[in-house]
């Protein structure tokens, strides 16, 4: 998959640049590409720029904490780069949740194996929701975290909503 100036390659063949979690999750998929980045330029922005990626072509991957009835329910939305996830709305209704909000850092990070700031929704948690943007589900080839800060992955957006917990939703507002 030709996104950008990186070097491309499948990874299945570079697991050494996943998280321990995303490798496991990428081996049975076809069509995942890796890219080793500078970690210093993995935020979107950043990373765009410098890679000559669309920003069109960037999925980020956020996790949410949706709460009802003192139970936490954890989830990931993903959407375009150029968008933002009604989390307020579409995802708390969605979730049957009373009060939903970005889940902290460290719950982010020790409930996935991943890195913040490289968090994938390839690897999570089997029992968490993957919520994809429609838009995103559509895309030919879309660059998301790795799991780490110093990798990007290339996948087409199908990849996304064929995951076994994903639901294709319009999330983006």
């Amino acid at each position: 998959m030709a996104i950008g100036t990186l070097d491309w390659v499948r990874a299945a063949e570079r697991l050494d640049l996943l998280a321990e979690p995303v490798a496991r999750a990428v081996a049975g998929l076809d069509g995942v590409e890796v890219a080793e980045i500078d970690p210093t330029l993995a935020d979107t922005a950043a990373f765009c720029e410098r890679y000559g990626v669309d920003p069109a072509e960037s999925a980020n991957c956020v996790i949410v904490a949706a709460k009802r009835g003192g139970e936490v329910r954890y989830a990931a939305c993903v959407v375009l780069a150029t968008t933002r996830a009604d989390v307020n709305g579409v995802v708390r209704r969605h979730l049957d949740a009373r009060k939903i909000s970005f889940a902290p850092q460290g719950d982010a990070v020790g409930l996935t194996g991943m890195e913040y700031g490289g968090i994938t929704p390839l690897g999570l948690p089997e029992e968490w929701p993957v919520l994809v943007d429609e838009a995103v589900a559509a895309h030919p080839g879309v660059v998301i975290g790795s799991g780490v800060r110093h990798s990007k992955l290339a996948l087409p957006g199908a990849v996304l909503a064929d995951l076994k917990t994903a639901e294709v939703l319009r999330l983006a507002n």
